[in-house]
């Protein structure tokens, strides 16, 4: 048995010491070869083997770099969307997890020297959201996949399907509400045309009978007989009618329907107010005194896309260039009197609608909602924050 033969005391020995992750230095991608130190990596690189690995490498340098870039970066998302899906961890964590199996893809035959450049990369791509913090660079992944999307798609449709019901639970109250007004009115008509009729309205029949009876002494009783009739009628008639004047007086007319409106905008007003609110098609300003050396602050820009509901995508109406743009640095524009807005907050977000009138001493505008379910309707007082101008 030779000194390096298995299970010989030195082939254990080095089994031991290649057992843990090594420096990455001394780590030859081409051959997949981890030396221990210097002097080993340095015999390596004169070694038949490792010259012949780079006799194909030099053929096509550039191929071979960009598949170990796109294999490491398959690699290291796919452990991200296995370990970190929903959550935002530390850079520096992702890789210790990734490095720990000894067979990945090491950086140094990649196109990346080190992950600050890689992780600057995934968020340029829009593969992950980054932030640089005081305690070193934060990522959050993006799930992009299929069934996410299907899921999200879904959920919209849903949301799309109630919004549909309850405009119809809405019409539907409202019809009753305006058949109860008009029962109450027409019944109590009815009742005073009834009740007249009835008690009014001399039969020839009961005439004669009562003539029978008056006869002599008892006539005077006949006519005592009739005039209390008479005034019990004209009393139950004046009782019905302050019955009916009392109802209307509670209902106030249509002031019962305005309530009801009312607390369905509130309820609508709960459900639909978010914390963001940009949207494509709209015009912004941006106002982030950071972009003031470029030329961008205080400038006009359509958002073309929302990344992750609180970035949008903005291509300059001058410029034409596309940057990306935090909703907190970027404001709202207001169209003149006639134009298209896009309601993005509130209880009609996301509804278009035309600019009636502005008021500029409070801040807010009267709306007419154009085109979906709530056509025609006009909004009386609503802010500037929660309409945006529509680009043409």
């Amino acid at each position: 048995m030779g000194k390096n033969d298995f299970l010989t005391p030195k082939a254990i020995a080095n089994k031991i010491k290649a057992k843990g992750l090594q420096k990455l230095r001394w780590y030859c991608q081409m051959c997949q070869k981890q030396c221990r130190d210097e002097n080993g990596f340095k015999c390596h690189c004169m070694s038949e083997s490792h010259q012949r690995q780079m006799e194909v490498f030099g053929q096509n340098p550039n191929r071979i770099v960009e598949g170990y870039t796109e294999e490491f970066e398959s690699m290291f998302l796919e452990h991200m969307k296995r370990s970190h899906r929903f959550s935002r961890v530390a850079a520096t964590v992702v890789y210790n997890e990734y490095i720990n199996d000894r067979h990945h893809v090491h950086m140094n035959s990649t196109q990346w020297a080190t992950l600050t450049e890689f992780v600057k990369y995934l968020g340029k791509t829009g593969k992950c959201k980054v932030e640089e913090t005081p305690k070193g660079w934060f990522m959050t992944y993006i799930d992009r996949d299929s069934e996410t999307l299907f899921k999200e798609k879904m959920k919209s449709k849903r949301a799309k399907a109630d919004i549909v019901d309850e405009e119809k639970q809405e019409r539907e109250i409202r019809r009753q509400i305006e058949r109860a007004e008009q029962g109450n009115g027409g019944v109590g008509d009815v009742g005073l045309q009834s009740d007249e009729a009835r008690l009014l309205v001399r039969d020839e029949n009961a005439s004669e009978k009562r003539v029978k009876l008056s006869i002599g002494e008892k006539k005077s009783v006949g006519k005592e007989k009739g005039e209390g009739g008479s005034r019990f009628v004209f009393e139950e008639v004046d009782d019905v009618q302050k019955k009916v004047k009392d109802k209307k007086g509670k209902t106030g007319g249509g002031s019962a329907l305005d309530e009801l409106i009312r607390e369905e905008e509130k309820a609508k007003e709960r459900s639909n107010r978010k914390d963001y609110w940009l949207f494509e098609g709209i015009v912004v300003k941006v106002m982030s005194k950071d972009l003031a050396e470029k030329g961008y602050y205080k400038q006009k820009g359509v958002v073309r896309k929302v990344i992750d509901k609180y970035v949008g995508e903005i291509e300059m109406v001058e410029s034409k260039h596309k940057l990306r743009v935090d909703q907190e640095e970027l404001e709202t524009v207001i169209p003149q009197i006639g134009g298209v807005v896009k309601i993005v907050n509130g209880a009609y977000r996301g509804s278009d609608a035309r600019l009636v009138s502005v008021n500029t001493e409070k801040f807010c505008a009267k709306v007419q909602i154009e085109k979906g379910i709530y056509d025609g309707r006009v909004i009386q007082v609503i802010e500037y924050e929660d309409i945006c101008k529509l680009a043409q």
